[in-house]
């Protein structure tokens, strides 16, 4: 589950920025004194602007509903992992040029269903156009396809296209920004920087981070991995119940040897820490034969990609990632040994309150 959590996650920061910036009067205007201003803040390392609206998309007589997003290629390389994902063409190609016909990106799964690739033409309509005196009618602009990209995400590579940002406000119909998207260097500390954006640019800007934003998911996630984790806790609570069984047992066994040591001086305490050990013991040897085997097991499936997934159409998986934590190995292991120790206390009373008159009565 760490590693199934820590695959998503960085593929849904990569696609998207880790904190968006917006302004609740009259939207963002001059985004670039804004974009200056945010990338002075500190752990802020890339800040670009975006507009962003529903559209539909047609192509080869095929068509679909899709997220379009305005962007500045030179700024949006600084903030999501697109220009990397780039599986043809280049997201610098979005740049506007004299006499040329506007560019579009889009997701492989997009393009594989609309049956159009690098160097095509499509059809954007969008619900705002040309006013008439019939009244507003969808605006309808064809554009090229300059690139086609791989983010691993659904929600990306089917349903968003990329265009400048110019082309945006006109085919949206926008005279200001949507929002500003922020990137930091340490995506764990994005809600303290989206907490301070109001700090800097005034109080009518507010700010969400990635967390926020995906918080449903991320819950589901920990409510998955605390689900494993109280079925692994009862598991170790059925061996601590062996641990005791066994020890209880042993004392039965071994009540005239514990009588004659008993008579010899032995106190309760050294009768009680006797199988105290001898219960960690076995603790102790399960435990880390236990923790060595899960971990080459961890490092193999990882490695080799053992784990094989047949359906990849969400989030494209092709293999369970495996990640072993170092809070996770001690948080186990450490708890383990804590059971068995618990699990030793009820014999080893027991042990230390036995009678050697009694116990050597018909000896």
């Amino acid at each position: 589950m760490t590693g199934v959590q820590g695959e998503l996650r960085d593929r849904i920061v990569g696609s998207t920025a880790h904190v968006y910036v917006s302004k609740s009067t009259g939207g963002i205007v001059d985004y670039e004194a804004d974009v200056a201003k945010l990338r002075q803040l500190p752990q802020v390392t890339g800040a670009a602007p975006v507009v962003s609206g529903p559209a539909m998309i047609a192509g080869s007589g095929r068509q679909g509903f899709i997220t379009l997003k305005g962007i500045v290629p030179r700024f949006e390389q600084s903030v999501t992992r697109v220009a990397q994902s780039m599986q043809s063409g280049a997201i610098e190609d979005l740049e506007p040029r004299e006499g040329e016909m506007a560019g579009i990106v889009i997701g492989d799964k997009l393009a594989r269903r609309l049956g159009a690739f690098f160097g095509d033409t499509v059809e954007v309509v969008t619900p705002h156009g040309p006013i008439t005196p019939f009244g507003g009618t969808p605006g309808i602009r064809r554009l090229k396809v300059v690139g086609v990209f791989k983010l691993g995400l659904l929600e990306f590579d089917e349903a968003y296209g990329f265009v400048h940002l110019d082309v945006a406000k006109r085919l949206l119909d926008k005279d200001h920004l949507d929002a500003i998207e922020l990137r930091v260097d340490d995506l764990f500390q994005a809600r303290q920087v989206a907490e301070s954006v109001p700090e800097h640019l005034g109080p009518e800007y507010t700010a969400q981070d990635w967390a926020g934003m995906k918080q449903s998911l991320f819950s589901a996630l920990a409510l998955e991995k605390l689900a494993i984790s109280i079925t692994i806790g009862l598991i170790v609570m059925v061996a601590a119940l062996n641990i005791i069984s066994s020890l209880i047992l042993l004392v039965m066994e071994k009540t005239r040897d514990i009588a004659i040591l008993k008579t010899l001086g032995s106190s309760a305490a050294s009768i009680r820490r006797i199988f105290i050990f001898q219960g960690l013991v076995i603790g102790l040897i399960g435990t880390i034969g236990g923790a060595v085997l899960g971990t080459l097991v961890v490092l193999l499936a990882d490695r080799y990609k053992l784990v094989r997934l047949p359906v990849v159409d969400v989030y494209e998986f092709s293999y369970v990632p495996f990640r072993l934590e170092p809070l996770d190995f001690i948080t186990v292991v450490s708890s383990s040994v804590v059971i068995c120790f618990l699990a030793t206390i009820y014999p080893a009373r027991q042990a230390a309150k036995l009678d050697p008159a009694q116990a050597l009565r018909y000896q």
